[in-house]
């Protein structure tokens, strides 16, 4: 799905996503990523979200943002409290979704001005 007209906003944005990408200002991921208003992180992520550990959230924590956010693919899946004891013990809160709703939160708050923060887990479709 095609979100943005303008294909070179003055900051990052998702431009387009599927089941197995996510377009960020023009530029095609088919891995999950960390997205900022400023930079995109590429080797955050894990394979999928069944992959996720403790250390995906541990690098979470570091980052200066006001909303974080996680895309957990396909389907909402809320990780397991061990797995966010990083980001409890930091007193850092972090919205779950899906990855496309993350997509589009994401765009919304940085064209708001927020300082955002969106965690994308991208999988293929034949993943469960």
């Amino acid at each position: 799905m095609k979100l943005l007209a303008d294909p070179s906003p003055p900051h990052l944005a998702v431009t387009a996503y599927g089941d197995d990408h996510v377009v960020v200002n023009g530029h095609t991921l088919r891995r999950s990523l960390l997205l900022l208003p400023d930079r995109i992180d590429e080797l955050w992520g894990p394979v999928d979200y069944a992959s996720l550990t403790q250390e995906h959230f541990v690098r979470l924590v570091t980052l200066t943002c006001d909303v974080l956010l996680l895309g957990t693919g396909i389907k909402q899946r809320f990780p397991p409290p061990a797995l966010l004891r990083p980001l409890i013990e930091a007193g850092r809160a972090i919205e779950v979704m899906t990855t496309p709703a993350a997509c589009r939160t994401y765009n919304i708050l940085v064209a708001e001005g927020r300082l955002v923060a969106a965690a994308l887990i991208i999988e293929t479709s034949s993943t469960p």
